[in-house]
């Protein structure tokens, strides 16, 4: 039996245009000062200045003189391949990279760390080693073995046999066990191990010998186990000692450096500083918002190319060649009127979100009060201005606002809302604040389960499940009360 269904979908395909937009939109201020110069590097017609200067402001005009030609002789716009200028956008990788920074700093520039990095670090390490030629070759064949973190998470086995194959060098474990232990004396002490107990056992070992440190190397190397477990009173019973000397031993431990390679300040990775976007200050104790300058270029259209269209126009004799060059000036000029169009709509774009958001958030930003921040939606702010849900998403996710209690990234003003023992709507941010409150307060030695958490949040109005405590203890990042246990 044949049977026929009807299937009707409904899509929505945007622009080149839209995309470049919007994602325009996305940039902080330092990625679009990196896309704004690459437009003007890519567009000759795009010149920066303030263009009321040059020329009348009249000539950004769609009745353009460069748009009006004789029928015989007009360009068809539909001819023109705006893509082939528009699509050079991937999202570059600085913008991923952030730091907060003063206000002082925001004229300077991003500090670069060393320029050795980690991994050349360790290399030149090697320099001050008597090695042989083998041996140097297999310490280098380590380091570059050694991940960001400072560990080498590979067997020596499967060591041995990737050098063989991709390197030509034919040696055994041992061979490669002397020369790692070599690699494992190299700064920062713990780059080379195997596994986070290796790591932990090299720092100890490198350790003024004393008997907290002999205790703590003990505890490592015979129960690391129970100590990752913080099963103190087996580890009391193990080794026969008070609990202050167990004490001792597990403060050497919690002062070592799990991630030796992390800490490393000569990293690979340059350093960059996050540039506020936004800076809301109190005037007469009323809110005043600013929009970074650097938001806000002054473009315009050149004026030299604008006068070759005329000159084209005017001309009684046109050639083929001359028609050619025409299109290249007339597709620059598009663009360079449509990005300077879009850098307007994103300077409106990104001041009114951040405007409603001041607005609806007033009372903690008079005072910086985190428990008067009122739960708040996407939703919420784009019903307020009329954008949609997702290009406040956009300003929200990737901006930094400089308020009098600190930079702030937008997005963390964002909540959902629950309701208290009053029947007051109260923000999920405040509920995190008193959670993390309690748990600093606790006492270490018996810290609090979730379910006991949960008891202490109701009582304190906030009547929550057990299941969302846990939730809000893991997005603050606190481990579970058996990892917060101290002696």
């Amino acid at each position: 039996m044949l049977k026929q269904f009807l299937n009707l979908k409904l899509s929505q395909k945007l622009s080149p245009q839209q995309i470049q937009l919007m994602k325009l939109i996305q940039m902080p201020t330092q990625a679009f000062e990196q896309r704004l110069l690459e437009e003007m590097n890519e567009n000759p017609a795009l010149e920066g200045g303030n263009e009321e200067e040059i020329y009348e402001k009249d000539e950004f005009d769609n009745n353009d003189e460069y748009d009006e030609y004789d029928d015989n002789d007009s360009i068809d716009s539909g001819d023109i391949n705006i893509d082939e200028y528009l699509s050079n956008d991937e999202t570059p990788d600085y913008k991923t990279q952030a730091n907060n920074y003063s206000e002082d700093d925001g004229e300077r520039e991003s500090p670069l760390t060393a320029s050795v990095s980690f991994h050349q670090d360790l290399i030149n390490q090697l320099n001050t080693f008597i090695l042989t030629d083998e041996q140097r070759d297999i310490a280098e064949f380590l380091v570059g073995s050694i991940d960001d973190m400072g560990y080498i998470r590979r067997s020596v086995q499967d060591i041995v046999d990737d050098m063989a194959f991709t390197q030509g060098i034919y040696t055994d474990e041992k061979i490669v066990e002397k020369v790692l232990c070599i690699v494992q004396e190299m700064e920062p002490i713990g780059v080379g191990a195997r596994d986070l107990q290796e790591c932990l056992l090299l720092q100890l070992k490198h350790k003024t010998p004393t008997e907290s440190v002999e205790l703590a190397i003990n505890i490592i190397e015979d129960q690391f186990e129970a100590f990752t477990k913080k099963h103190y009173e087996k580890l009391l019973l193990k080794f026969l000692v008070s609990k202050e000397q167990l004490k001792k031993a597990i403060e050497e431990i919690e002062k070592l450096n799990p991630k030796p390679g992390g800490a490393y300040t000569g990293s690979s990775k340059i350093t960059e500083h996050v540039v506020p976007d936004f800076a809301i200050r109190i005037v007469e104790d009323e809110l005043e918002l600013t929009l970074n300058g650097r938001n806000a270029p002054e473009l315009h259209v050149s004026k030299d190319y604008q006068d070759m269209m005329k000159t084209y126009k005017d001309s009684k004799d046109k050639s083929a060649t001359q028609k050619d060059a025409v299109q290249f000036i007339k597709q620059k000029l598009d663009s360079a009127k449509w990005f300077i169009d879009a850098i307007k709509q994103r300077q409106e774009t990104l001041f009114v979100t951040m405007n409603a958001i001041m607005h609806f958030q007033q009372e903690y930003f008079l005072d910086g009060d985190e428990s008067k921040l009122k739960p708040m939606i996407l939703k919420d702010i784009a019903d307020m201005i009329g954008l949609d849900i997702s290009t406040i998403s956009r300003v929200a996710n990737s901006k930094y606002v400089d308020t009098p209690y600190g930079t702030k990234l937008i997005k963390d003003f964002f909540s959902e809302a629950m309701t208290n023992d009053q029947g007051e709507e109260v923000s999920t941010i405040e509920i995190k604040n008193i959670l993390e409150n309690v748990i600093a307060e606790e006492d270490k030695s018996k810290p609090y389960p979730d379910d006991q958490l949960a008891d202490i949040l109701k009582e304190k109005g906030y009547p929550i499940a057990r299941r969302t405590v846990a939730k809000y203890r893991e997005l603050l990042d606190i481990p579970v009360a058996r990892m917060r246990k101290k002696m």
